[in-house]
């Protein structure tokens, strides 16, 4: 039977384990709940504060050139494939704390109090907060961070995020995102946003919605549910959650869409994207499942399917029109 201590160094060990899985560039909404299964066995959760509060130490010492060297050496050995160092007894300093993380974890990233993180049209990334939340941006997305004592606030101003909240009763954690405003406290949602409106997705936990209306009427969701939030008000409703988060696995899930829907949803991750100039087709619906820029394959579908003629379009792009029209 492993001891007290056998047991600490393995949670701590699955700690590093799961903190890297999060903070990769897709991550599936099964390993998000597998984690917070994992973290409510309290020595698990206790050891996943203790990974948090390294990457706190070393977001501290980010000024430093001195501990900025020994990052750089230690991902500089990392590159080479030089087995990394076991650490034995205390770790003398935060300098050491700092470089350990990253031997240990295998990737750095600065853990963001505020600022304002953005991607590029068909990127995305991941943001690891002082908290130990994490914000997943999808393409051409833009986010304002601002923590202080009291709350942990976020704008979502364009785009679309998927949130991994740390749980924290004293801090509510409230993304605003046009009409809407949610706030939650450890759970998982992602909030798209469309123009000064915006789509909640309950992926698990409970979460309140706010709209945009005089009255700012509240919303509790629960896991599996989608909230459509405008000025007017809020409409929602049960969602397959998987087909909706596909995006952070690198897919657009098509399930009965219009295809002109189809079409702008690929676009949003394409620099020359399609010109649909087919308007008889434009209630005609579109199932499957492509990966995310991958605009030939989806063309080479949707002409087929559809009788479609493909032509070079403007600035690169690619024109699809009716045969014969």
């Amino acid at each position: 039977m492993a001891g007290p201590k056998m047991r600490v160094e393995t949670a701590e060990t699955q700690a590093a384990a799961w903190h890297q899985r999060l903070g990769e560039r897709s991550v599936t909404t099964q390993t998000i709940e597998d984690f917070f299964a994992w973290r409510r066995i309290p020595e698990n959760a206790d050891a996943y504060r203790r990974v948090e509060q390294v990457w706190n130490d070393a977001k501290a010492l980010t000024p430093k050139a001195g501990i900025q060297n020994a990052v750089e050496d230690a991902l500089n050995r990392k590159a080479r494939r030089t087995p990394p160092q076991t650490v034995r007894g205390p770790l003398l300093g935060v300098a050491a704390v700092a470089v350990a993380a990253i031997l240990a974890f295998g990737s750095w990233t600065w853990l963001q109090n505020r600022g304002v993180y953005e991607t590029a049209v068909g990127e995305q990334r991941v943001v690891q907060l002082a908290d130990g939340s994490s914000v997943r941006l999808d393409t051409a997305s833009r986010i304002r961070v601002r923590f202080s004592k009291a709350a942990r606030r976020l704008e979502l101003e364009g785009g679309q995020a998927l949130f991994n909240v740390a749980h924290d009763r004293a801090r509510p954690f409230i993304v605003e995102a046009g009409a809407a405003s949610v706030t939650a406290v450890g759970t998982v949602f992602e909030v798209r946003r469309d123009g000064e409106g915006a789509t909640v997705t309950l992926v698990s936990g409970a979460v309140d919605v706010a709209d945009g209306g005089a009255a700012r009427h509240k919303n509790r969701m629960s896991a599996g549910q989608q909230a459509r939030v405008t000025a007017a008000g809020a409409v929602t409703g049960p969602v397959d959650v998987e087909t909706e988060t596909s995006w952070t696995e690198g897919r657009i899930v098509f399930r009965e869409t219009p295809l002109r829907v189809a079409v702008a949803e690929v676009n949003r991750y394409l620099t020359a994207g399609i010109e649909l100039d087919a308007r008889s087709l434009d209630g005609v619906r579109v199932n499957g499942v492509f990966k995310t820029g991958d605009r030939d394959a989806f063309v080479s579908v949707a002409s087929e399917v559809f009788d479609l003629q493909a032509s070079p379009g403007r600035n690169g792009s690619v024109h699809l029109s009716e045969r014969g029209k």
